[in-house]
């Protein structure tokens, strides 16, 4: 496990387009998981303790940003030839286990993590309602072995400030998580 921390995607950023499909096989567009109100695009996976460490959690808040009109995805991009608990059918039953009411998703050739320059899991990309990018950084300070509460609390006011119309706060601390675990000879420039 290699910790790294997200690229920070600069804020303002138009968020790449993508059709990607859930372990069911049904695709799912940038499109069809875009909410009225904002779009949070979440880099995770199966195995990971940075995810597994606040994945119910994190369940629990995307239930109440949907139901505000905030659309939610959750992207895996690992190779599962490396990483095989990030199969598809291990996906669906990660997502029953934590809760988790979003599509989840398979970036099989890595692109769609590319397109974002995501860096780690969790990683987290906030989009208004016109697919600008407000927010990018940690959910909070939790960390598998810090001590620290899983509260959200960062990734939460975020979404908080763009439900009222309010600015998104510019003070932004990157996540930090596994790295991708990029295929063979697909790594970007920005991994290593």
């Amino acid at each position: 496990m290699v910790a790294v921390e997200s690229t920070m995607l600069p804020l303002g950023t138009t968020a790449p387009g993508f059709a990607l499909p859930d372990p069911d096989g049904t695709v799912w567009s940038l499109e069809q998981v875009a909410g009225q109100r904002g779009t949070l695009v979440a880099f995770v996976c199966n195995h990971c303790p940075y995810v597994r460490h606040l994945a119910v959690e994190f369940g629990k808040a995307t239930s109440r940003w949907q139901v505000s009109g905030i659309g939610v995805v959750g992207i895996n991009s690992n190779d599962v030839t490396s990483h095989p608990d990030d199969r598809p059918e291990k996906m669906a039953e990660q997502a029953k286990a934590w809760g988790w009411t979003f599509p989840y998703v398979s970036d099989v050739d890595q692109s769609v993590a590319k397109a974002y320059r995501a860096a780690c899991t969790p990683d987290f990309f906030l989009f208004d309602d016109s697919r600008c990018l407000v927010y990018r950084g940690r959910f909070d300070g939790a960390t598998p072995g810090n001590d620290v509460a899983v509260t959200g609390e960062e990734l939460d006011a975020a979404v908080r400030s763009l439900l009222t119309g309010e600015p998104v706060s510019g003070n932004q601390v990157p996540s930090i998580g596994c790295n991708i675990k990029w295929a063979p000879g697909n790594e970007p420039e920005w991994f290593g």
